[in-house]
Order: C-alpha cells, then sequence, then structure tokens
C-alpha cells in the first residue's frame, strides 16, 4: 500500500508498506475517517448583510430558519444544515459556493426568476435562454448569485439521485 507523507523539511516522500503490517495510526485514520463518513455535513456560505441574505434565502429560496445568533444564521435545507455566516468584510469568489440537485431545473429556473432571481450568464458556454448549460454527460446547470455575491447552483443531474 503506497504511503505519501511530507517529511519535517517539506518535500513529498513515497514509500510502500507491506499490507499485512498495520499501524496504531493507520487504524486512527480508518476509525477517523468512518466517523466523519457517518457525520451529517454542515454547509457555510458567508455575508455582510444578515437581513438581506436571511430574507433571500427563506423567502426566495424557501429554506426554514432555525436559528439566529451574532455569528450565523443557521437554516434547514432539506435536512443539511445551512450556516450563514456573519462577516465584516467579503470578497465573492468565482466558483460556485453551494448547489442544489433538482428534478426540473427548467421549472425551478421560471420559479426563481419570477422571484427576481438573476441567473448569470457565460459567453464562453453555450446557455438557453433561461441561463441553462448542458454539460457534456448531460446535466444541465445553471447559475444565479445570492445578495452577497456568493455564487450558487442548480444541477439537474442525467439521473437523479
Amino acid at each position: 500500500m503506497p504511503l505519501v507523507a511530507f517529511g519535517l523539511d517539506g518535500h513529498l516522500s513515497c514509500s510502500t508498506l507491506q499490507p499485512t503490517l498495520s499501524f496504531p495510526r493507520e487504524q486512527s485514520l480508518r476509525s477517523v475517517e468512518a466517523m466523519l463518513n457517518n457525520a451529517k455535513i454542515i454547509v457555510f456560505v458567508a455575508t455582510t448583510d444578515a437581513a438581506k441574505s436571511r430574507a433571500f434565502y427563506e423567502w426566495v429560496l424557501g429554506l426554514a430558519p432555525t436559528s439566529e445568533d451574532e455569528f450565523s444564521i443557521v437554516l434547514d435545507a432539506n435536512g443539511v444544515e445551512l450556516r450563514i455566516q456573519k462577516v465584516q468584510t467579503l470578497a465573492p469568489q468565482p466558483h460556485t459556493q453551494l448547489g442544489w440537485s433538482v428534478i426540473s431545473l427548467e421549472e425551478v429556473v421560471r420559479a426563481l426568476r419570477a422571484k427576481g432571481v438573476v441567473f448569470e450568464s457565460y459567453p464562453s458556454m453555450q446557455q438557453s435562454a433561461l441561463g441553462i448549460w448542458t454539460a457534456p454527460s448531460g446535466a444541465k446547470v445553471a447559475w444565479f448569485k445570492d445578495p452577497d455575491g456568493n455564487l450558487l447552483s442548480l444541477t439537474q443531474p442525467t439521473t437523479h439521485r
């Protein structure tokens, strides 16, 4: 089994261990992996305007708030905890921060457009009039931004799980 590690000098080293060897550290790492594999994930985005962000996620996107304090707004996203962190400054990133898998992308896009959501248009991508791009896999994707400029996406996979 290959073992890759960074040494104290910062260099990458690689060695091969016999599969029959067992080290307490390896067992410990497997235990952590098992714990995280069975743990519910929590997702985060950030906001500089909590009131505007809460209104968007709650009233436009339809997520149910579960709590709010001086640090964050917590919403339920179909059983996944979404924590909107309250920050002083935010530099929105050009890649997707949060996304949803939907059954009918066109229907969701139309409903969100009716609520005032503007979908992103990318000149380098062939998108429909609704802003939907079809990936080589056949999945359909549309992007939009929250009030803070966080890029969000909706995906209709080729087969829905």
